[in-house]
């Protein structure tokens, strides 16, 4: 298929980087298991550590068609995308700039571990274009942002932050997890390098664990090289599971997100939700920005329970909508972040990024918003008797 014909977005998640069965003439990509590989007289040597297997290579080219970049690079977690990604960008005497909300994992892999190697960080104090240059020094190489932040929702101006980067030669990376491809494409806006937990919104059925990274071949190249080392890779079985869910993922995501806006007006008016957090509400601080950079408004919002009400009572009481780690699935999940996505993070730590001990972080899927609703009356009417 020939990428630089312009094609529609779902063209693309179901043609773009398969491999033709030229065999048996099947409709969906072959999978090739294979762990060794021929390495005489071939055009690539391939080795699954090296990322480039057959699923692996067609996949990535599927993964940059949708971010709009020259070149994919996937790996076994998001963390594994992450990690590599700054890593490979950062070295001893380097200073990178965070925003000052992140996932917990993120978060925590920065204060944990860069110390170690002797790359100095600093987190902004908000999310105004103000703070990030504040914190911008004479070694800083990288700035790294998440919008929407996980898990308060919180956007961030992508374009103001991809200019102020490019001022002062610095790298620009993006978790675009919660956005996913179908709702923001970051290089529009100039962000450099675009990372996924394509365990979320790419894979999509809860199912399977994978990474993704997207940007220009010079980027991926120097990620890569520094990929083989670490060894992130991830089995090619996954890679072909993550084709097929990559095929549905602009219908899954429309859906989620259609039914997260009217999720999130609900609760909204409902007397024993204290606050809602979700970027299509008038009322989100940053509503207009958000309306500025994303297509839709993502299939991820968050609530604060009134403080009578008991977060954990209340997600033991749902029938229909699960309470599970993870996110993005077709089917709602809601968590509790301080008991999961941000449990490492110290008390003090949460409170200084806003996240409370009522706060349920709510992935809408692809149900009927009726049975959502009935749903979550009667938790709460079971919850505050």
């Amino acid at each position: 298929m020939n990428t630089k014909q312009k094609l529609g977005i779902n063209t693309i998640c179901t043609y773009v980087g398969e491999i033709k069965d030229d065999q048996f003439k099947g409709a969906i990509s072959p999978i090739y298991m294979s762990t060794s590989y021929q390495f005489d007289n071939v055009d690539v040597k391939r080795y699954p550590r090296y990322f480039n297997t057959p699923n692996q290579e067609a996949l990535c080219k599927k993964i940059a068609a949708l971010e709009k970049t020259e070149a994919g690079l996937l790996f076994g977690s998001g963390m594994a995308a992450i990690s590599t990604s700054l890593l490979a960008f950062l070295q001893k005497g380097n200073h990178v700039v965070l925003q000052e909300t992140l996932y917990g994992g993120t978060y925590n892999f920065v204060v944990e571990e860069f110390d170690k190697f002797g790359i100095e960080y600093s987190f902004t104090n908000s999310l105004a274009i103000e703070d990030f240059e504040k914190e911008i020094q004479q070694n800083t190489r990288v700035i790294f942002i998440e919008t929407p932040s996980n898990p308060l929702l919180k956007v961030v101006d992508i374009k103001s932050v991809a200019s102020l980067a490019k001022q002062h030669g610095i790298i620009t990376m993006i978790d675009n997890t919660f956005a996913s491809p179908i709702n923001q494409t970051p290089v529009d806006f100039g962000i450099d390098i675009m990372i996924h937990s394509a365990t979320k919104y790419m894979g999509g059925h809860s199912d399977i664990l994978a990474g993704a990274v997207a940007a220009s071949e010079e980027h991926i190249q120097r990620i890569w090289n520094l990929a083989k080392n670490l060894g992130g890779s991830l089995s090619d079985f996954t890679v072909w599971m993550l084709e097929r869910s990559l095929k549905t993922m602009n219908l899954r995501v429309k859906r989620q997100s259609k039914n997260a806006l009217k999720m999130a007006k609900y609760l909204e008016r409902n007397e024993h939700i204290a606050r809602v957090y979700y970027p299509g509400l008038k009322s989100h601080t940053n509503y207009e920005l958000a309306k500025s950079q994303m297509k839709y408004f993502g299939g991820m919002l968050s609530f604060e329970l009134q403080e009578e009400i008991d977060a954990m009572t209340f997600q033991r009481n749902l029938k229909l909508i699960k309470p599970s780690m993870s996110l993005a699935g077709v089917e709602s999940t809601v968590l509790s972040p301080t008991q999961t996505s941000h449990a490492l993070l110290s008390p003090e730590e949460r409170a200084k990024q806003g996240i409370k001990d009522g706060l349920i972080r709510f992935s809408v899927g692809i149900e009927e918003t009726k049975d959502l609703i009935q749903d979550i009356e009667q938790a709460l009417q079971k919850t505050i008797q």
